[in-house]
């Protein structure tokens, strides 16, 4: 049994509306190979600057840079999973890559 649920605002005439599609395909699956690893921190290994990660995830070998003293490398050499977690406290998860 599927139920549909509308909005009911007595000040209007009821009306029937068609039930739309969603335009394209869309499909949700649970990621079976992920873990959580842990809260880390995510600064500059020469100035101890917070750097700010993108809202994309990241792989260890990512580049990454410091905005303050200009500073590259790759993630995991800015990633510290030492406590207390300060700013910026990121979500650290090992993620099960699909085989090709």
């Amino acid at each position: 049994m599927v139920a549909f649920h509308r909005e009911i605002d007595s000040s209007k005439p009821f009306r029937y509306e068609p039930v739309g599609r969603v335009g394209g395909r869309h499909e949700r699956r649970p990621l079976a190979g992920a873990w959580h690893l842990g809260v880390g921190t995510l600064a500059c290994p020469d100035c101890d600057a917070p750097v700010a990660p993108p809202l994309s995830p990241m792989a260890p070998s990512d580049p990454l840079g410091c905005g303050f003293c200009g500073h590259e490398s790759v993630v995991r050499d800015f990633l510290s999973l030492a406590p207390p977690p300060r700013p910026t406290r990121v979500d650290v998860r090992v993620v099960q890559r699909a085989r090709a």
